[in-house]
């Protein structure tokens, strides 16, 4: 009974969100308000829990720990998007999508760099949305239908949602583990099995004939370059760059060796103003090679890293809530550096810089309030016991919980349309599963967050944001739906298989 009455809230935002088209935000309070009655009234939060404290201090003690979460994912986002604000005012997408579209004329070549690198890119660096917004139109400017544009851009880029936006989803699950490295290890991990099948998917998807034996020789570069950085720089450097670093030498690669082939077109119209679109290239891409560059000195340089650690804010409030942030080496930090040195380099002026913040901050608005309802609902949950029940009740599985595991994020990235959102819902439920089943924690929330990333294939908010970036008539979301979804199932499932492999060699 108790575990029926701890699912209602998550159950009214999903009923909310998926049934009744609310927003993230509104859909968020909904829960956050029932939470607060059945956490207090029911469950005894500041009664039975922390009775020391009483009802008003406990809550208000939940809301800090959940309002400091949201200023630090605010602090990755914002600058996120100051860089993605200063390149799409500066023309510098412009230029990405120019040089991929010259590197080859076989649409399902161009898929692989569009939907596939490009789109990883993005999500490595942007996330939230970023990678279909901007895929999806060039897909379509290529000569894909929309519906076909906003289904190859989902698929896309879902591997390396577990790391978008220099890795924001794994924040939520930091604190269920010490490591962010095993964090990062553990999500890698199913992607670089099993990610061979979404690049099959698109290639398969990208044109009406079949493909010849030969012509697989490009999906399968295009796997291997991306997985075995993806997953070494999991393994090496933590959760920040494993999306954003593979998207880079991977499709540095991939694009190398596709322009040492032979072409049909002659070298002169092959080369012609390369060197310019090289230059300007490079100059477009600066934000990110200096982030690049500032991520990996403050990770693999041990001094730096040492120094960087030594600021430290770590805070309790009345010996039961507590949170901790190192200010110089959080993401953000490096994000905003890499904002303010890379558009110097760039030459952007100071007015340009400010536009750029300006306009970022005008999106954080709706994300603000849907991030602190949503983690204010998962810290009430955790705090009232709520979780524990919930837990004790998927427990009853037993030793087949890892193949479920994914299926969590993957319902969490469904209703919200966020990995990170999806995380902050159900990282405390997978800890709380794995210890009352004495399973090692880091491979169910890798579980969690390998289901939270393929889950934003299928979920209403991203398709339909895909939809109207390329004009797609209201109605026809369906279609890119059915698109996805078993891809979706088959891709969560295996990784389910996976994840309970891990478990048993442990």
């Amino acid at each position: 009974m108790h575990a029926l009455l701890a699912s209602i809230p998550i159950a009214l935002v999903i009923v909310a969100l998926a049934g009744l088209h609310w927003r993230a935000a509104s859909a968020g309070l909904l829960g956050l308000a029932t939470a607060l009655v059945l956490g207090v009234g029911v469950f005894g939060l500041g009664s039975q829990t922390y009775p020391q404290l009483g009802p008003a201090l406990a809550v208000g003690g939940a809301m800090a720990e959940a309002l400091f979460t949201t200023a630090s994912i605010l602090w990755i986002i914002f600058p996120a998007l100051c860089i993605y604000e200063l390149q799409q005012r500066s023309g510098a997408f412009d230029v990405l999508q120019r040089a991929l579209s010259r590197l080859s004329e076989d649409p399902r070549i161009l898929v692989l760099l569009v939907a596939w690198f490009f789109g990883l890119f993005m999500e490595g660096v942007a996330g939230f949305g970023t990678p279909v917004a901007l895929a999806a139109p060039i897909l379509v400017g290529l000569g894909f239908t929309p519906v076909r544009a906003v289904t190859l851009a989902l698929i896309g880029h879902a591997a390396g949602v577990s790391f978008g936006a220099i890795g924001t989803p794994v924040l939520p699950l930091l604190a269920a583990t010490e490591s962010g490295v095993a964090l990062a290890r553990a999500s890698a991990l199913p992607h670089a099995v099993l990610g061979w099948m979404l690049v099959a998917v698109l290639f398969v998807m990208s044109a009406p004939e079949r493909p010849r034996l030969l012509d697989w020789r490009w999906p399968a570069l295009a796997a291997v370059s991306f997985f075995v950085p993806y997953f070494a720089v999991a393994t090496v450097v933590g959760p920040e760059l494993p999306a954003l670093g593979a998207a880079l030498i991977g499709g540095t690669v991939f694009a190398v060796i596709l322009r040492s082939r032979p072409s049909g077109r002659g070298r002169s119209d092959v080369s012609q103003r390369e060197g310019t679109l090289l230059r300007d290239v490079i100059k477009a891409v600066l934000p990110y090679l200096v982030l690049l560059l500032l991520i990996l000195a403050s990770r693999l340089i041990p001094p730096l890293r040492s120094l960087m650690r030594e600021a430290s804010w770590h805070w309790t409030l009345m010996g039961a809530f507590s949170g901790k942030l190192e200010p110089l080496y959080h993401p953000g930090t490096l994000l905003f550096a890499g904002f303010l040195l890379g558009g110097a380099l760039q030459g952007r002026t100071r007015a340009e810089l400010i536009a750029a913040m300006a306009g970022a901050a005008r999106r954080l608005t709706l994300v603000l309030v849907a991030l602190a309802a949503m983690l204010g609902l998962s810290r009430i949950l955790v705090h009232a016991g709520m979780t524990d029940a919930l837990a004790a009740a998927a427990a009853a599985i037993g030793s087949g919980w890892p193949l479920v595991a994914p299926f969590i994020g993957v319902l969490g990235a469904f209703i919200t349309g966020s990995a990170t959102s999806s995380n902050i819902l159900f990282a405390e439920f997978q800890q709380a599963t794995a210890l009352t089943l004495s399973m090692p924690v880091a491979p169910l929330l890798g579980a969690q967050n390998f289901g939270a990333a393929i889950g934003n294939i299928i979920s209403p908010h991203n398709i339909i944001a895909g939809a109207a970036t390329v004009g797609l008539a209201s109605g026809r979301e369906g279609q890119v739906m059915r698109a996805t979804l078993l891809l979706c199932l088959v891709y969560a499932g295996a990784g389910g298989v996976v994840t309970a492999l891990l478990i048993a060699l442990q």
